[in-house]
């Protein structure tokens, strides 16, 4: 009886480990066919944009990191018309940054650029096939809307970006107001932080009177149509520009950021996110596939939250628009193309070790203009500066094809001008004249307009092209993802 006992005991066990073990085998199937769905569901909800809108006139790819440009949309058509937001069924910008991912794959910057930018925006697809003409000094949030459209055009806003940083764009991502409340309740609400109490005329200042309260003063989580409210407020604090709210959208990014990887960045954890978002996100044809999009998040995975970092381009206000400051902005470039942190650190990894970045900076070196055509313009009151930028450039090479007076003789800035296919030239141009600015031209060839601050300092000393930093000033003013939630939230 005992034998009969054992055995009947040991049959037991075994029909137990092999209902747990079918009960475990069940459940990896469940768990992989789970899995295989969401890829499926998440190839299925991509939406990408044409690639025939991109210029052909790019910066040359020489970041070992990856910069992905991303644009908040505020087009009140489909799923957002409930949400509040702009007016009309055109796209609009409401907010972007150019998120700069290290070589290093452990640190990270975005840099946000504000809408009402004073930028030059280059030719641009319509979605009648025809291009436009490039515009100067309009504001930046102009590009997302050429060509009227209730998708926007987010191209002519890569195309916009990569004039302005001289970066080459990998990536670029939509996510309309939508996907931007999904993606919120996804993560099961967003920390935030209010400096005061907030009221509805707040959210809309037309209001005739304060409204009740839609926010109290401090922390709380938000998420849906409240986290749509809270990057929107932009009156009742501080000086109620978009300076302050780009202040509390990174502060909102970088708790987004800290709550995700909370989670633990894996596919299974990331494709519920995913999910959330794909129905009203749109991306360019590289990332238009669940397993480029969910290797380009797992390759975040080892960014630390403090070595996340949150900036705004270096600017200055101009009348009512914003400008950009020179030359702390192309020095913010310039530390990005190198794979360099905020704070002058090389972040290239293995394979930038040993060049220039890793060895303490770049030099001045030699400006060569052989094979390159200028045609020069004084646009000062000051004679014969035109001949003695011309002389400066013959000196290094260049064929001047002629000079003459400008249109206009108040040119406080020199300034080259350049056809298609001559960015890097003018580039190379630019060089001789400290503090000059690029930009593309509808005209032929490369022009330089001299400035009457080459008239107080006509050196013929090349500007070196990579700074070892970008100025204290801006390095300053970072945030990082793991900073206290309630500290620096408005301007003014």
């Amino acid at each position: 009886m005992a034998g009969s006992y054992k055995g009947a005991g040991t049959g037991g066990r075994r029909s137990r480990l092999r209902r747990t073990g079918l009960f475990g085998l069940s459940f990896l199937v469940l768990l992989v066919a789970g899995v295989g769905w969401g890829y499926l569901k998440l190839n299925g909800g991509i939406d990408t944009f044409s690639a025939d809108g991109v210029s052909g006139d790019r910066p040359p790819d020489t970041s070992q990191g990856q910069n992905v440009l991303v644009i908040g949309s505020d087009s009140r058509s489909g799923a957002n018309s409930g949400l509040g937001g702009g007016t009309g069924d055109v796209g609009r910008s409401d907010t972007a940054f150019l998120l700069h991912v290290y070589a290093d794959h452990r640190h990270a910057v975005a840099v946000s650029i504000p809408r009402d930018t004073l930028v030059d925006i280059p030719a641009c697809k319509k979605p009648d096939g025809s291009w436009t003409a490039p515009q100067r000094n309009t504001m930046f949030n102009g590009a997302f809307s050429v060509g009227e459209t209730a998708e926007g055009n987010p191209a002519c806003t890569q195309n916009t970006v990569e004039h302005l940083t001289g970066l080459r764009v990998d990536h670029t991502v939509v996510v309309d107001f939508a996907g931007f409340s999904a993606l919120t309740s996804a993560v099961g609400g967003i920390p935030v932080c209010l400096p005061k109490d907030i009221y509805q005329r707040d959210l809309n200042p037309k209001r005739a009177t304060q409204g009740s309260l839609v926010f109290a003063k401090g922390p709380q989580s938000v998420s849906g149509q409240r986290a749509l409210d809270y990057v929107r407020i932009r009156h009742g604090i501080g000086d109620g520009s978009d300076i302050g709210r780009i202040k509390r959208q990174q502060a909102f990014v970088g708790s987004l950021v800290k709550k995700v990887k909370s989670r633990g960045l894996s596919p299974t954890t990331l494709l519920p996110l995913a999910n959330a978002a794909t129905d009203a996100m749109t991306v360019d044809p590289g990332l238009g596939s669940a397993d480029r999009l969910l290797s380009f998040a797992m390759s975040m995975k080892n960014v630390d939250l403090h070595n996340t970092k949150f900036v705004t381009i270096p600017w200055r206000y101009q009348g009512a628009r914003v400008a950009i400051a020179e030359p702390d902005a192309d020095a913010l470039w310039a530390s990005l193309k190198a794979d360099r942190t905020l704070d002058g650190q090389n972040a290239a990894g293995k394979k930038g070790s040993g060049d220039s970045a890793a060895s303490g900076g770049a030099s001045a070196a030699p400006v060569s203009g052989t094979g390159t055509d200028v045609a020069v313009y004084n646009g000062t009151t000051v004679t014969g500066l035109a001949a003695k930028a011309a002389e400066l450039l013959r000196s290094h090479g260049f064929t001047v094809t002629g000079t003459a007076t400008a249109n206009s003789q108040d040119q406080t800035g020199t300034l080259v001008t350049y056809g298609p296919g001559l960015r890097d030239k003018a580039e190379n141009t630019a060089r001789l004249f400290k503090g000059a600015r690029t930009t593309e031209s509808a005209d032929a060839g490369i022009q330089v307009i001299v400035g009457s601050d080459y008239a107080q300092n006509p050196t013929a000393a090349p500007v070196a092209p990579t700074p070892d930093a970008v100025p204290s000033a801006v390095a300053g003013e970072a945030r990082s993802a793991d900073d206290d939630l309630c500290s620096d939230l408005s301007y003014g």
